[in-house]
């Protein structure tokens, strides 16, 4: 069907106020820093229900004005309800925080932005300081997961269950040398003071951080979420 001439101008204004909305989140800072490209969308983690819309809040707001802020390139995803008490609310796909990540999936922003600031300001000098080379690498086991707390006889959900926790497995140093949770924790003084020196600094940051020596179910990991209130073991 034709368009009436008069009405094509208020679609053409409809079509650039929903452009401009939707590049929100574009960071315009971190966009010239990185070649005005912008992230691609992406989907959150096995979705069972339509999402609605997120970041309406204004912590949220917040929150993600900071990892734009920061520099830190991200796709803000839909609020999904995954059934089984099992959330993705104010989440984020980080896609870029300076040093490359792998399996990480929806992230409550909280996190994320506590996520990439231990990354910069923990986790690159650490690996300066106690190996004399960079991190080009952190190896994680994920974060979003429906799942009950691990080792935990309570039967409660995890923080992982609402995308508000990440497992750290270790990291990857420009020599090629790999310094994991399992092993390194009791492993050479370089790697236990490394190891050591990122808890102490993730436990400033993280509502809750879990190492190797809470638990069995933590031997390969650090478990760092935003629950709790500075509860570190």
């Amino acid at each position: 069907m034709a368009i009436p001439t008069l009405l094509k101008p208020r679609m053409l204004m409809a079509m650039a106020a929903a452009l401009a909305l939707s590049a929100c989140f574009g960071a315009p800072d971190a966009m010239k820093q990185y070649g005005g490209k912008r992230p691609g969308a992406s989907k959150p983690d096995r979705p069972q229900a339509v999402g609605t819309p997120s970041f309406t809040s204004a912590e949220a707001k917040q929150c993600a004005f900071d990892l734009q802020r920061a520099g830190v390139r991200f796709t803000p995803l839909p609020n999904e309800d995954h059934g089984g008490g099992c959330t993705s609310i104010d989440s984020v796909k980080l896609l870029d925080i300076g040093t490359p990540v792998t399996n990480l999936g929806a992230m409550t922003c909280p996190l994320a932005r506590n996520f990439a600031a231990w990354a910069q300001y923990a986790v690159r000098p650490a690996a300066r300081a106690y190996f004399g080379t960079e991190v080009v690498k952190i190896e994680t086991f994920g974060t979003y997961s429906c799942r009950n707390i691990y080792g935990g006889r309570s039967g409660r959900l995890s923080q992982h269950a609402s995308s508000n926790a990440v497992d750290v497995a270790g990291f990857v140093l420009a020599d090629g040398r790999r310094i994991m949770l399992d092993g390194g924790w009791h492993g050479d003084k370089a790697s236990q003071d490394f190891l050591r020196a990122l808890h102490k600094s993730a436990c400033r940051r993280f509502g809750t951080v879990l190492s190797p020596d809470y638990n069995a179910a933590h031997y390969n990991h650090f478990h760092l979420d935003m629950s709790g209130n500075g509860y570190c073991r």
